[in-house]
This record gives structure tokens, C-alpha cells and sequence, in this order.
């Protein structure tokens, strides 16, 4: 594969090097319709009978090398720029550490080819977002450098220690995440750190920089706009508001889940609108209470894997339950049905867990609404095995917590009383 053409191969490739052109180059491509932009690269496994090129447009199109009559090259790729030093802080704009942990949005994107590169530093953010430096005076640190998929448990611990260590030093942070496990961070964040001074808002990008639909540049300035805006303390995650380019929701970490696969608007709050929202750089909005119910800074850094999330269906193997009160596992979360049901089935295998000591509590499937296990006879039936309602507390945020009890020490009955804002009680 010729290193000027990466992913291009067969048709495409012998088309592009007939007429001296690599990826990078300005050109028109001559067929039915004339088409100028930049040549893209392309995936190694894509077909060989396209060329990508990205339009003044912004968007990326594929043109069929069947049909092309030929290439007009109007300018050569352009030598690397020399990096670049940080802007000199302005001591008017407000200081944000800047953490970058993975995902799109924490990457380095060359708009001219919308390559992307899983770097971090204070040139090539300017490079890539320089509004960021009209707002605030950025630290940009690199972390990780992870998709949220392989984010572990201590990877949370790990960017926990760090914040806490360096955190207080700024009037904010801003956490690059990637989206698929970020309200599983933004839940572990809330519980280690409670109390933390300074907002903490995690931001991600659901689409690549690479399309002309990306979020990835408004999502880091509506975070950066909200730390600007004096947001109160807490953990947040900042993300689209719907499809549209205009409103940014600014969620609370414990309350939100990603609902939708690939849109923009994927991040929404569970039981409760986003108390926050940032357009046009401007943050609005107001928490009706404080994030930690006033407490103090109090971090509890530790984390468990002891700890397991079942989500019950008709038809459960209780065989899987059964192993797991076998197992070293300390607590467990059902997500039931309803109002926070179970079927009798599994009843023996609950009993096996409390006798083990196990703490057992109860989410719902549903999202909103709330636990209510005294109006139905399973219900009582459960809280007589000692199964706990977790309230309104969300699953994956009632597992998370679990994991964060299980490795400070700290005694499950936190389970029922809140702590970062989690549930209502």
C-alpha cells in the first residue's frame, strides 16, 4: 500500500497514483458531476472502487472511480505545521484542568483531512478547538487513553486520585470521556469525590470529527461555557440537546443514562430535567438543591469488583443466581419489573444470598418512577427476604455506588440514603 494512500488499494489507489495524488491533496475529480475537496483517508477493509473526498462543504463524499475522466490537483498537501506554545493566560478567564481519558473528543482532529489522532496537548488543542482559549485558560492533561468500553473500575479510581490531587488547583475540570460507559464514570466520580469544591463535567462526542455532523467541538465548549459560567459544585456530564447545534443539557452524573445508539441527543436525564443547559457559550438553569446536600469534601477513592447487576426477565436461569451467591461477590442489584418485582423462581437463590451475608437491593426496570415494593404481594414477599429498595436511584448508578461502598468500607446501608444526588427519598 503505497504510504501517501493509506486504506486505499485496487482501482482507487492505481486511479489516485496515475495522477501523482495522496491523501491530503486538493483536487477536483472530474466524471458526470465535477466534485472538489480533500482526499480522505479511508479504512483498510473498505471496498477499492471509491475515493472519499471532504467538500468545502464539510461533508464527505464517496465518488465511484468508474466514472472519472480525470484529476485536477490544485494543491499538494501542506508540510506539518511546527507545534505551536499555548496561548499566555489571561488572569480575567477562569482556569480548567482539562482531562483526557479517550474518545472522539478528546483526540486531536486536522479539520483540513478530519484525521484523528489520540493525542492531547495544549497546541494541538488550540489547533483543533481555538474558541477554548477565548473562554478559559486550558491545562490540558492526558490521562488515558482508553474507549470507554475498556474503561475499568481503576480507571475511575485512577482519574478520581488524580482530581483529587490536582483538582482544587482550578475553578473547574472537564473530563474527555468516550459516551458508551460515561455515566458510569460520571456516577463513580460523584460518589469518591463528594464534596469536591470545583464542578466536574464529563463531555464526549457520540459522532467521529470526521463527519460534518460531529458534536465533538460544541459538547467541549458548552463544558467549558458551563465551568465559565460558575456552575455549582458537583459531577456532570455535558452533552447535545436534541439533533440541533444550539443547546448543550448539562445533566447531573448520577442521574443520567445514554438512551440512543448514535444520535447526539443520546445523554438524557432519568426522573428530573437537566438542571442545566449552556446556548451560545451562556450557562441557565438552577440545581433545586445542592449537589451533596451541603456536605463537606470527603473523598473515598477505594473501588470493588465485588459487587454484580442482574437484570431479571421471564424465563431467568437461577442456576446464574445461585453461582453467584457461591461466589465472592458481596451485593448484588437486581433490576426487576414494575414496581420492583421478581418471579418466585429466584426466591430460593435470594435466600441463599442473604444468608451469606449478601446485601441484595432493587432497582426498576422502568427508569422513571420509583421503587414501591409494599403494594403487591411479591413485593412484600421480597422485603421480608431482606431484598432493599434502592428509591428512585437508577441501576447502573445503584451498582456503581455499590462498588465504591464495597471498597472504602463503608457500610451498605449508604445504599439507602443519598449521597450525591442519586435518589429522592
Amino acid at each position: 500500500m503505497p504510504s501517501r494512500l493509506p486504506g486505499y488499494r485496487g482501482r482507487a489507489a492505481s486511479l489516485l497514483e496515475r495522477y501523482g495524488i495522496g491523501v491530503g491533496d486538493r483536487i477536483t475529480i472530474h466524471s458526470d458531476d465535477e466534485h472538489t475537496g480533500v482526499v480522505m483517508p479511508r479504512y483498510q477493509n473498505t471496498d477499492d472502487s471509491h475515493v472519499s473526498l471532504k467538500l468545502d462543504s464539510g461533508y464527505n463524499v464517496g465518488i465511484p472511480v468508474g466514472g472519472v475522466s480525470g484529476i485536477t490537483r490544485h494543491q499538494a498537501r501542506p508540510l506539518p505545521r511546527a507545534e505551536a506554545r499555548p496561548p499566555v493566560p489571561n488572569p480575567d478567564l477562569p482556569d480548567i484542568l482539562l482531562l483526557s481519558t479517550g474518545g472522539t473528543v478528546a483526540s486531536r482532529v486536522d479539520y483540513r483531512t478530519g484525521a484523528v489522532t489520540p493525542t492531547l496537548d495544549a497546541a494541538q488543542l488550540g489547533a483543533a478547538i481555538p474558541e477554548l482559549y477565548e473562554m478559559a485558560n486550558i491545562r490540558p492533561h492526558m490521562l488515558l487513553s482508553e474507549y470507554s468500553e475498556n474503561v475499568t473500575p481503576e480507571h475511575w479510581a485512577q482519574m478520581a486520585s488524580y482530581i483529587d490531587a490536582e483538582g482544587s488547583k482550578y475553578d473547574g475540570i472537564v473530563v474527555a470521556h468516550g459516551t458508551d460507559t460515561m455515566h458510569y464514570t460520571s456516577a463513580y466520580l460523584s460518589f469518591a469525590l463528594a464534596g469536591f469544591p470545583v464542578p466536574i463535567i464529563l463531555t464526549g462526542s457520540q459522532r467521529s470529527s470526521d463527519r460534518a455532523s460531529s458534536d465533538a467541538a460544541l459538547n467541549l465548549v458548552g463544558a467549558v461555557s458551563a465551568v465559565s459560567g460558575r456552575i455549582p459544585r458537583g459531577v456532570y456530564v455535558a452533552m447535545h440537546r436534541g439533533s440541533g447545534d444550539d443547546i448543550i443539557s448539562i445533566h447531573r452524573g448520577t442521574r443520567v443514562r445514554k438512551s440512543h445508539t448514535s444520535s447526539r441527543g443520546a445523554f438524557q436525564s432519568v426522573g428530573e430535567e437537566p438542571p442545566y443547559a449552556v446556548c451560545e457559550r451562556r450557562l441557565s438553569g438552577k440545581a433545586t438543591t445542592d449537589y451533596y446536600n451541603g456536605s463537606e469534601y470527603a473523598p473515598n477513592l477505594g473501588v470493588s469488583r465485588s459487587a454484580a447487576l442482574i437484570k431479571y426477565h421471564p424465563g431467568l436461569d437461577v442456576s446464574i443466581l445461585e453461582g453467584l451467591a457461591d461466589s465472592a461477590c458481596m451485593g448484588v442489584v437486581f433490576e426487576g419489573t414494575g414496581l420492583g418485582h421478581i418471579g418466585r423462581e429466584a426466591y430460593g437463590a435470594i435466600k441463599q444470598m442473604r444468608s451469606r451475608g449478601m446485601f441484595v437491593g432493587m432497582a426498576s426496570q422502568c427508569g422513571h418512577g420509583r421503587v414501591r415494593m409494599t403494594v403487591y404481594e411479591s413485593g412484600r414477599d421480597l422485603l421480608e427476604l431482606g431484598v432493599v429498595p434502592l428509591h428512585d436511584m437508577l441501576a447502573e448508578t445503584a451498582l456503581v455506588k455499590m462498588m465504591w461502598a464495597l471498597g472504602n468500607g463503608i457500610p451498605l446501608d449508604v445504599m439507602g440514603r443519598p449521597v450525591a444526588s442519586e435518589m429522592t427519598v
